[in-house]
């Protein structure tokens, strides 16, 4: 741009001086037609570098996802192409999911003959249950039939007690007395036998709490309103599933597969350090870095342009979107990584200035690394920036320019 200015420059100074030769042509003028543009050119691009920034370090950075399977085993199939955009929830690639298939139809079996044996123990603790309460009556009864004969023996011994006085004072019925005997033994014997199913009903309870406790100590676990066992084995049901669902690998997000190395019969692994296929989105950052002292006018929402060496002679517009203050060179060691804005290494004392791709331009296509140049307009003299346009515009004509010499 500056040989463009200098040349617009001599033509001008060929038609004052020499073709209309309306000024003389000494040596006075001669310093001053030099002078003129070396300060006015310096004092354009100074101000220039203020209030439009350039960058020739402009880079569009993608999402790179590893993909890496959740489970392993053989692959069956795949349907992605290198290179070839997917959507979405494509497939990429199939494992073989007969293993995880029976894994899951084993735990299914599993899972209904624990369900059987709960409700089995649910069956036999309310039995045990109901058998507890039952001993427990036949304990009542026993203990009340007890007490009744008890009375009964008592009243008899005394009426016993007051034949034998009589008698021995011949006042009384020898008859009624061997009566009151015979009746008192009836009910000792009554008593004893009360005594003693009141005793085979405590063993009873005893016995029948002893099965109701040895079918709670098989069902103590619980988790939730699961028994333990169920609860188990219903987890790993589920975790089956899961593993059978990720048999089938779909595509995280919009874009292309690359490195492709998987093919039908090959097998792989749920190991990070060998990934399956690298996967790199369409959605994209374009980053350019600027010096320190060409962001003091810099804000967020400033209009922006950029260039693409890929795309030559398009000129992109864009936003301000943010600025990062930080990068590697400003990092304590052993703290969090700072952002480095790419692959390569940050120049020295440069920020990175995140721009933010007009809407009318979402849907063109930035290649991952690929290079540019570009510059932001700021809030003032804004008739000044019309040369960094300029400037912008014949940048993106020169990037047709190949020069190379093989």
């Amino acid at each position: 741009m500056e040989l463009l200015l200098l040349g617009i420059y001599s033509a001008i100074i060929w038609f004052i001086f020499i073709k209309m030769k309306w000024l003389p042509w000494n040596t006075g003028t001669q310093v001053t037609v030099v002078i003129i543009p070396i300060v006015a050119l310096t004092a354009l691009i100074l101000t220039l570098n203020v209030v439009a920034p350039s960058s020739a370090d402009v880079r569009v950075i993608k999402y790179v996802i590893n993909i890496v399977p959740q489970v392993r085993g053989r692959v069956i199939d795949v349907p992605v192409e290198p290179n070839r955009p997917v959507k979405k929830g494509d497939i990429l690639f199939r494992i073989d999911p007969t293993p995880y298939e029976l894994t899951v139809r084993a735990l299914e079996a599993q899972l209904a003959n624990a369900i059987a044996s709960s409700r089995e123990l649910n069956e036999q603790l309310a039995a045990a249950t109901g058998k507890v309460a039952e001993t427990r009556g036949a304990i009542q009864q026993a203990e009340s039939r007890v007490r009744e004969v008890q009375t009964k023996l008592d009243l008899a011994r005394t009426r016993v007690a007051q034949n034998r006085e009589l008698v021995a004072t011949g006042a009384g019925d020898r008859f009624a007395l061997e009566k009151a005997e015979a009746d008192a033994k009836e009910l000792e014997a009554q008593f004893d036998a009360a005594v003693s199913a009141t005793v085979q009903a405590r063993a009873g309870e005893a016995q029948a709490m002893a099965g109701e406790r040895q079918v709670r100590e098989r069902m103590s676990g619980k988790v939730g309103d699961e028994y333990a066992p169920v609860a188990q084995i219903r987890a790993e049901l589920e975790s089956a599933r899961w593993d059978l669902s990720q048999t089938t690998v779909f595509a995280p997000a919009n874009g292309y597969a690359i490195n492709v190395q998987l093919r039908p019969g090959s097998f792989t692994t749920a190991f990070p350090i060998t990934p399956a296929m690298t996967f790199v989105e369409d959605t994209y950052q374009v980053i350019a870095l600027f010096a320190q002292n060409e962001l003091h006018q810099v804000a967020p929402g400033n209009e922006a342009e950029f260039t693409i060496n890929a795309l030559p002679g398009r000129v992109i517009k864009a936003r301000v979107d943010s600025i990062v203050w930080a990068q590697g060179q400003g990092q304590i060691p052993n703290s969090t990584q700072l952002p480095m804005t790419g692959y390569g290494p940050m120049p020295p004392g440069r920020f990175p200035v995140k721009l933010a791709v007009d809407d009318r331009e979402t849907d063109l296509f930035l290649p991952a690394g690929a290079v540019g140049h570009g510059a932001i307009y700021t809030e003032s003299f804004h008739h000044i920036q019309i040369l960094r346009r300029v400037i912008v515009r014949i940048g993106a004509k020169l990037d047709y320019l190949i020069l190379k010499l093989h």
